[in-house]
C-alpha cells in the first residue's frame, strides 16, 4: 500500500465527479419535493418495511432515485477522502477537506432518514437543504485548492474588497436559508400532510427578495471598489460574471411566484441556488493567487481557474500582497 501513489491530476478529476456528484443530489432533492414524492418510500433506508426497493410507480421511484443518488454520493466522497491519503505530493489541506466532504455526506443521509420519519417536517427539510450546501461548499473548495499549488494564496485585490466579498459569502448563506424558508411556507411540501413553516407565502417570499435586493446591492458595491482600486481584470470580470448569475436567478424566482410557482421553474431555481452559491465560492477564491501545481501542467484542462492570470497592478492600486 506504501507504493501505491495518485497524482493531482486524477485526484482533480475524482474532485470534479463528487462535485457534480453534489449537484446533481441537490436536483434530485428537488425533484423529490416537487413530485410530491417525499413519502413515496415510507422507510429509510430500506423502500418499505420488507422491500428494498420500491414498486413500479412515480412517487417510490422519483424518492429511492435520490437514495441512489445519496449512495453514489458517499462512494464518491468516500474514494476521494482514501485518494487524498495516496495524493503525490501529499497535502494536509485536501486531506481536511476531504474529511468534510464524509462529515457532509453524513449528515445529509442522517438528516435524509429525518425527513422521512418526521414526516416531511419543514425545519428538517430545511435543515437537510442547508447540511446539502455546506457539503457543496466543501465540494467546491476542495476541487478549486486540488487545481493549484499548496498555499493559501496572495490577496491581489484591496483590502476592502477581500472584506466585503467575505460579507457577501455570509449574505448569501442566509439568502439560501431564506430561500429554503421561503419554500417551506409554500406549496411544495414534498408530500400530503406536511408540517409548514407558519409564516404567509408573500410575506417570506418579500422577506427573501429584500435579502437577495441587499446582496446584489453589495455585489455592485464590490464592483465599484474593484474598479476604483484598479483590482486585475480577472476579478472584474468574476464579479461581473456574478452579478449576471444572481439577475438570471432573481429573474426565475420572481416569474415563479407570478406564475403561482410551477414545479418546474422552482426545480430550476433551486438548481440556481446552487449555481450562485458555487458561484460566489469560486468569486472569493479567485481573489488570491495562486502558485499552479507543477504535476498539473499549465493548460486550461489542469485548473479549474486556469486562463485568470493576474494582471500587474498598479502601484497605487491598494492591492495586498500578503498570504491570507
Amino acid at each position: 500500500m506504501s507504493s501505491l501513489r495518485i497524482s493531482p491530476r486524477p485526484f482533480l478529476f475524482l474532485c470534479r465527479l463528487t462535485l457534480a456528484t453534489t449537484v446533481l443530489n441537490v436536483a434530485t432533492g428537488a425533484a423529490v419535493r416537487l413530485s410530491d414524492s417525499g413519502l413515496g418510500c415510507p422507510d429509510w433506508p430500506t423502500c418499505s418495511e420488507h422491500h428494498l426497493t420500491p414498486p413500479l410507480s412515480l412517487h417510490p421511484l422519483v424518492e429511492f432515485g435520490n437514495r441512489v443518488v445519496v449512495f453514489i454520493l458517499v462512494i464518491a466522497c468516500a474514494a476521494t477522502f482514501i485518494a487524498a491519503f495516496f495524493r503525490a505530493p501529499g497535502r494536509r489541506d485536501l486531506r481536511w477537506l476531504s474529511g468534510g466532504l464524509i462529515l457532509g455526506v453524513i449528515g445529509e443521509a442522517v438528516l435524509g432518514g429525518f425527513v422521512v420519519y418526521s414526516k416531511l417536517n419543514a425545519y428538517v427539510v430545511l435543515s437537510h437543504f442547508m447540511v446539502g450546501m455546506a457539503l457543496l461548499a466543501v465540494a467546491v473548495v476542495l476541487t478549486l485548492r486540488a487545481g493549484h499549488a499548496a498555499g493559501r494564496g496572495t490577496v491581489v485585490v484591496s483590502r476592502s474588497a477581500l472584506w466585503l466579498t467575505r460579507a457577501l459569502v455570509a449574505a448569501t448563506v442566509v439568502v439560501l436559508a431564506a430561500g429554503a424558508a421561503t419554500t417551506g411556507t409554500g406549496p411544495h411540501a414534498g408530500g400530503k400532510g406536511a408540517k409548514r413553516i407558519p409564516l404567509g407565502l408573500e410575506d417570506m417570499t418579500r422577506i427573501h427578495a429584500e435579502i437577495v435586493l441587499a446582496t446584489g446591492v453589495l455585489l455592485l458595491v464590490i464592483l465599484y471598489v474593484l474598479w476604483k482600486t484598479n483590482a486585475p481584470a480577472r476579478n472584474q470580470d468574476g464579479a461581473k460574471t456574478l452579478l449576471i448569475v444572481l439577475v438570471i436567478q432573481g429573474m426565475i424566482g420572481y416569474t415563479q411566484f407570478f406564475t403561482h410557482l410551477p414545479a418546474v421553474l422552482v426545480a430550476i431555481h433551486v438548481v440556481g441556488a446552487s449555481v450562485v452559491w458555487s458561484t460566489v465560492l469560486w468569486f472569493h477564491h479567485g481573489l488570491s493567487d495562486h502558485d499552479p501545481e507543477e504535476t498539473l501542467g499549465t493548460g486550461a484542462d489542469a485548473d479549474p481557474c486556469a486562463g485568470l492570470a493576474v494582471e500587474p497592478m498598479d502601484s497605487g492600486s491598494g492591492a495586498l500582497r500578503e498570504p491570507v
